[in-house]
């Protein structure tokens, strides 16, 4: 197995596979090994040996919705190969699906013996993540059944029950034990002249929980086909910039993974919806932060986004009854898992409420969308769950009590619970880390938009006019707060956050750009701001950096001390554009089309923060999301925010 992987994804299933189109099932590192469903490994290992032996590759495995290698028998220059194989593979919808062409190059009669080594362990993602975590799991049993065409393996732990089924046409001449829990299915083809064969591979698995009737996709060119028409609904009446096709073409790579990257949710009143998953390989699930901003940035284009996403979210919002100690009555969800782990409580994801920012941000999108759409049907049926929204950030989220929204590090769960969510990201300039409560800005910005556009839906949907005042009322006084407590008059810019004695932590952090998206900081404020925003130590020629470099607690590869984000910038563009900063905002959006046009196209989760001047190219963070919905949709927030020129 070579150190490169390459990703295959479908809705809620993926699959990594490596150069040569094998899967090890290699534990640790920064990608998952294997075929997943739904937080399982469904399929870990896909191994094939021609003659005993593995084959060298000719062709390796390229980035794209489908696998593609050429390999060929191991040997010399003296002694051309035998044979030549064509893999090709795609994920489908709860399925893996190859085919394996193998092609004689002799002009005699010969015979090949292929073997391919396949296991199912239904790892739950959790436990192939790089922090040493171990989880008992008692009384759970793997079993394996043959088949006539294949093999089925299955998985059960109490009521859980998955199973990952392989069949093969033709089907194998046996089906070998291997020492381990793998089992081994072998071929014995035997080839004319020049003569080309095929086998064709399918996987389906069946997660805990799944009752649809599973349809595997006859080979690799049916699911190019269903991408393909996916890809076309979300295109479709989209018109790109003529000007400027190197943003016509992020936008167009943008959608098309957007397309790959929508999971199934369900609705108050239990109907299906599809929307935005946050990011594959590891969060290729439903995360509030992320589906709200993918939905925002894609609602000039694409809005029935935002027409699923709101109420998936509205069905998952907080009661009170839920166990969780972040979980409070109208918070909107922040993480929803639906692996082994989460099932039984050894991970706090099954419904997750811990972030600060996804309630104001349900509020923000609901009156964004009713405010494109004119759908005023959506803002009618979700005002209780707005209602409760709001209830949740002046109540429990702190704004009545303490003046912001608040939140305190989870034990066991998320440190930080803004979209900067890692450990060390909210830190003073020296690197040093608040303890106690915490208020970070950009969720003050968050929290005076959602209440300013809940107060235009009640006043023009709901009839209400004394809550809308209210809400108005409450909007005002938090903008005075926030420009009294958060301004650092020595920096001429905003704290990143507060601590809980209202002391100011005191990073300059690309956080301030969300204020300008917001509309939160007064005029002559949010000029200097974007301004500030462009200098050097912030400006990395790719982007804003999170934080401005010439800080202690900056770091190039930092995850959010340093790194450039695409998201967060398309939001700092979009700011810029909304205080009139327009030529900022254009040097912004060229910066991160650029990153896309040295990347395919593609704008992944996270760069590192290098300075152009220092290198050519954009540098990759290396544990980055490979495709992440936030930045798939980043393309179209700057085509918002400037326009195709």
């Amino acid at each position: 197995m070579t150190d490169r992987h390459h990703l295959l994804v479908h809705g809620a299933t993926f699959a990594a596979v490596g150069d040569r189109g094998d899967i090890s099932g290699v534990r640790g590192g920064s990608f998952p090994d294997g075929m997943f469903v739904r937080d399982a490994r469904h399929l870990s290992r896909w191994q094939l040996t021609v003659d005993g032996a593995v084959p060298e590759v000719l062709s390796p495995v390229a980035d794209g919705d489908a696998a593609r290698c050429v390999l060929v028998p191991r040997g010399g220059r003296q002694e051309p190969p035998a044979h030549t194989l064509f893999r090709e593979q795609a994920v489908g919808d709860s399925s893996f699906v190859e085919s394996l062409r193998v092609t004689s190059n002799r002009p005699v009669p010969t015979s090949v013996r292929l073997a391919l080594t396949v296991d199912a362990d239904f790892t739950d993602q959790f436990e192939l993540r790089s922090d040493h975590r171990t989880y008992v799991k008692t009384g759970a049993l793997r079993s394996r059944r043959v088949l006539d065409d294949g093999i089925e393996f299955a998985y059960h732990r109490a009521e859980w029950r998955s199973c990952t089924t392989i069949t093969a046409d033709p089907a194998p001449d046996a089906v070998e034990e291997t020492g381990t829990g793998a089992r081994r299915l072998v071929w014995t083809l035997d080839l004319t002249p020049h003569d080309t064969t095929e086998l064709l591979l399918r996987v389906i698995a069946r997660p805990h929980g799944e009752r649809r009737a599973l349809r595997v996709p006859r080979d690799p060119a049916a699911v190019r086909r269903q991408l393909l028409d996916l890809e076309g609904e979300f295109t479709e009446g989209v018109a790109f910039p003529t000007g400027w096709p190197e943003l016509a073409a992020a936008c167009a790579r943008g959608l098309a993974d957007l397309a790959a990257l929508q999971v199934t949710a369900t609705g108050p009143d239990r109907e299906e919806l599809r929307v935005p998953a946050a990011g594959a390989p590891w969060f290729l699930t439903l995360i509030g932060r992320d589906a709200l901003l993918t939905s925002l940035f894609a609602l000039p284009y694409h809005p029935r986004l935002a027409a699923a996403t709101l109420p998936a979210l509205a069905a998952t919002q907080a009661t009170g009854a839920e166990a969780s100690p972040v979980a409070q009555p109208g918070k909107i969800v922040h993480e929803v898992r639906h692996g082994e782990l989460a099932h039984f409580g050894q991970v706090p994801y099954r419904r997750y409420y811990g972030s600060v920012d996804a309630t104001p941000l349900f509020l923000i999108l609901l009156g964004a969308y009713v405010e494109r759409t004119s759908d005023t049907a959506l803002a009618r049926r979700l005002e209780p769950h707005a209602r409760a929204a709001v209830g949740w950030m002046l109540d429990h989220g702190g704004l009545t009590s303490r003046g912001y929204l608040v939140y305190r590090a989870d034990k066991g769960g998320l440190a930080n619970q803004n979209w900067k969510d890692s450990p060390g990201a909210i830190c003073c300039a020296d690197g040093s880390r608040p303890t106690g409560a915490v208020m970070a800005a950009g969720a003050q910005g968050y929290a005076y938009d959602a209440l300013r556009r809940t107060a235009w839906v009640a006043r023009t949907v709901w009839a209400d006019e004394t809550y809308a005042a209210l809400l108005e009322q409450a909007a005002a006084d938090l903008r005075d707060r926030f420009q009294r407590d958060f301004w650092m008059p020595e920096h001429s810019f905003p704290a990143l956050a507060l601590d809980g004695n209202g002391r100011r932590i005191d990073a300059l952090a690309s956080d301030a750009g969300h204020l300008l998206w917001s509309g939160l900081l007064d005029k002559e404020y949010g000029e200097v701001v974007g301004r500030r925003l462009l200098e050097a130590d912030f400006f990395s020629g790719w982007g804003v950096r999170t934080l401005a470099a010439d800080q202690p607690a900056y770091h190039p590869l930092s995850y959010h001390r340093g790194s450039v984000w695409p998201h967060d910038n398309a939001l700092i563009t979009l700011g810029l554009a909304r205080y009139g900063l327009h030529d900022e905002a254009r040097t912004v959006a060229h910066a991160l089309v650029d990153a896309a046009t040295a990347t395919g196209h593609r704008l992944p989760e996270v760069l590192a923060g290098y300075g152009r001047d220092t290198r050519c190219e954009p540098v990759p963070y290396p544990h980055a999301c490979v495709r992440e919905s936030r930045s798939a949709a980043a393309p179209l927030a700057l085509l918002t925010a400037v326009g195709g020129a």
